[in-house]
């Protein structure tokens, strides 16, 4: 009897869902899905790989609209062996994917002011899970663990050193991202994955990540995910005087501050259209035009930065939406950077192909897509493998 497992990819507003079939010990995709959390009984779930979105209704909570989606991808009768979820926020203590229980479900939850716009609703999902199916085992993969690595002159900031061991450090985000990238390049290039390469996820969130041998040395993303180059709706990097000033001035609650600097700043912000890349592109107002200048200046610039916490660069790898769809955007990312020897094949570059460096260039240049819903899978299987065996046994006894 084929066995099922689902995995919870869950931003601020959004959620991803991946169907897991389980072969060879390890967790097979065999579908999944993107939907939004709005108001009221009706939302809709687009269905990956194929232009189709499922329109349910009748589901006005959490519980009842996972409880609809998932009974949309699993085939009937089936039910899971396990879910996995993505946690944007490990803090200083979880650097390795666990087992949710609920003193582990406590600890995390008490790391709610590190990312209030992320941890809230995976929780909540994470709870919804275990009330549609009571005593599943659920694991947790943190965005943060893979940035474990780092040394103090990377995740530390200048201040106090009590501050710091209480938590306020750097600690980068999209690692369940970076570890995929790592684990394909060994598959595609053992040599240049173990070399020193600079990973840019660029999407509605971006950042960047320098790695030596498949290991996190440095990453553009700190405290939180405001941090780094600059975002759909995220300012990046910005002088704390700055904000300072805002909350003296503009934003006289710190809530009423976090929402403009989530939601109101980054290209939409710039542009004053919108964050989104595709729709600047196509723009033909000076504004879009310096929105995504802008950021491709700021991405060459942390390229430049992390060359030195790297040592240099063989590899410039470009994922996730933006860095796997925009030409345009690598392009100009390129441009900037042709001082380290860098330059595209503008042919390559155009056609999304996996190596976009031209023949001559000193860097290579490739643009892979990534799957955070694989490395969970692929995580919890891990973690669970001997209960998961244990139920194979149990299956075949009886």
């Amino acid at each position: 009897m084929d066995r099922y497992a689902l995995t919870f990819n869950a931003g601020s507003s959004s959620l991803k869902l991946g169907l897991f079939r389980l072969a060879d010990g390890r967790g097979v995709r065999i579908g999944g899905g993107a939907m939004s959390f709005g108001d009221g009984e009706n939302f809709s779930f687009q269905i990956h790989d194929r232009a189709e979105t499922v329109r349910l209704s009748g589901a006005s909570t959490r519980k009842s609209q996972i409880k609809a989606v998932v009974d949309h991808l699993l085939p009937d009768g089936a039910i899971p062996v396990f879910a996995g979820h993505r946690i944007v926020h490990g803090g200083p203590k979880f650097d390795q994917p666990v087992q949710l229980g609920k003193d582990v479900l406590a600890s995390i939850e008490a790391l709610a002011p590190f990312a209030p716009m992320h941890l809230p609703p995976a929780l909540e999902i994470a709870r919804a899970v275990w009330e549609i199916y009571p005593g599943l085992p659920q694991t947790a993969s943190f965005d943060t663990a893979f940035h474990a690595s780092q040394s103090s002159l990377a995740s530390r900031f200048a201040i106090p050193r009590e501050l710091h061991d209480a938590g306020v450090r750097r600690y980068g985000f999209h690692g369940l991202s970076y570890k995929y990238i790592a684990g394909a390049l060994r598959r595609l290039d053992p040599d240049l994955a173990s070399s020193r390469v600079i990973c840019a996820h660029l999407g509605s969130g971006a950042s960047l990540c320098g790695m030596v041998d498949g290991v996190s040395i440095d990453t553009s993303m700190g405290f939180s995910a405001l941090d780094g180059v600059p975002m759909a709706t995220r300012p990046g990097a910005i002088d704390a005087g700055a904000v300072i000033h805002l909350l003296r001035h503009d934003y006289r609650h710190a809530d009423d501050l976090e929402n403009f600097l989530y939601h109101k700043c980054g290209l939409l912000g710039v542009s004053g259209k919108s964050g989104d890349v595709k729709v600047l592109l196509e723009d033909c107002q000076p504004a879009s035009r310096e929105a995504v200048d802008l950021f491709c200046f700021r991405i060459a610039g942390e390229i430049g930065r992390l060359a030195v916490s790297i040592g240099g660069v063989d590899a410039i790898v470009f994922t996730a939406g933006i860095g796997q769809h925009q030409p345009e955007i690598r392009r100009g990312v390129a441009r900037h950077l042709s001082w380290m020897g860098l330059s595209l094949s503008e042919t390559a570059n155009k056609a999304n192909t996996m190596v976009i460096s031209a023949r001559d260039s000193d860097v290579t240049a490739m643009v892979i897509g990534t799957d955070e819903e694989q490395v969970i899978a692929d995580e919890a299987v891990s973690i669970l493998a001997q209960a998961i065996l244990r139920g194979s046994h149990d299956e075949e006894r009886g």
